[in-house]
């Protein structure tokens, strides 16, 4: 599949006529609970060379190249990326620590050395509640669940409340969440909901698991209330960010 993504990437390159700066893999298999059919969500950041950001047409910030039932390979232009970096997106955050990393130019530099500065708590922890909420209120209200939205809820849970206690980027692996964050009385519910997303398919569905509903819809309100209560760092200028885009811009010409 290595091969495979590489091959991919070069082509896209090739017919978009951009270059990658970073390209990792996102979603279950980056946070350690893939199963057996998962997919391979292939993300990347590109950038173009100068005279496409001074069209007069203009030109999509999005490549979405490949969507099949084994590869979702899609991309972010450099200059969306950091935009979605100035606001805290955890999306961002989580690209730029992807356990699984396809490649990153050296040019890519300028952007990890300014994310730091751009970090928000409050901001990402309100993005990652807003996930969970999205999961409860769209996947976990029927009779039978999946057992992936329940995780992914649980983890965005766990990484809201990495960021508002820990003031940086939550870690993708969701072990490392599940040891830091994830109180002891419910660690065998998850461990269970690991193991039976592990060894069954991707859309299994499962009974409801009462106590789990209950911790989700209490540590949802007691996280909600820290989010309202932290302070929001001064974003990261405009002058900054564009100084990292004009360097990109200015080696993109092939």
């Amino acid at each position: 599949m290595l091969e495979t993504i590489r091959h991919e990437l070069v082509t896209m390159e090739r017919q978009e006529g951009v270059r990658v700066l970073l390209s990792v893999e996102s979603g279950s298999r980056s946070w350690g609970m893939a199963s057996e059919d998962s997919d391979y969500d292939v993300r990347f950041v590109y950038v173009r060379p100068l005279r496409e950001y001074v069209r007069l047409d203009g030109r999509r910030d999005t490549i979405e190249w490949r969507l099949d039932e084994v590869l979702d390979v899609t991309g972010w232009d450099v200059s969306k990326f950091l935009r979605l970096m100035r606001g805290s997106n955890p999306t961002v955050f989580e690209w730029l620590a992807a356990t699984i990393v396809y490649g990153e130019s050296p040019d890519f530099a300028p952007v990890r050395d300014v994310s730091g500065r751009c970090f928000s708590p409050k901001a990402s922890s309100y993005h990652y509640l807003g996930m969970e909420r999205g999961n409860v209120r769209t996947h976990l209200k029927g009779e039978t669940v999946g057992a992936k939205k329940y995780l992914y809820a649980v983890r965005a849970l766990l990484a809201a409340r990495w960021c508002l206690e820990e003031g940086v980027p939550a870690p993708m692996l969701m072990r490392d969440l599940m040891d830091a964050k994830l109180p002891a009385q419910m660690m065998p519910v998850v461990e269970d909901l690991l193991s039976t997303k592990a060894a069954g398919k991707e859309h299994q569905q499962i009974a409801h698991i009462p106590e789990l509903d209950a911790w989700i819809s209490c540590e949802d309100e007691l996280l909600y209330a820290m989010a309202q209560a932290a302070v929001a760092p001064p974003k990261v200028s405009w002058d900054v960010l564009n100084e990292v885009f004009w360097s990109l811009v200015g080696d993109a010409g092939h």
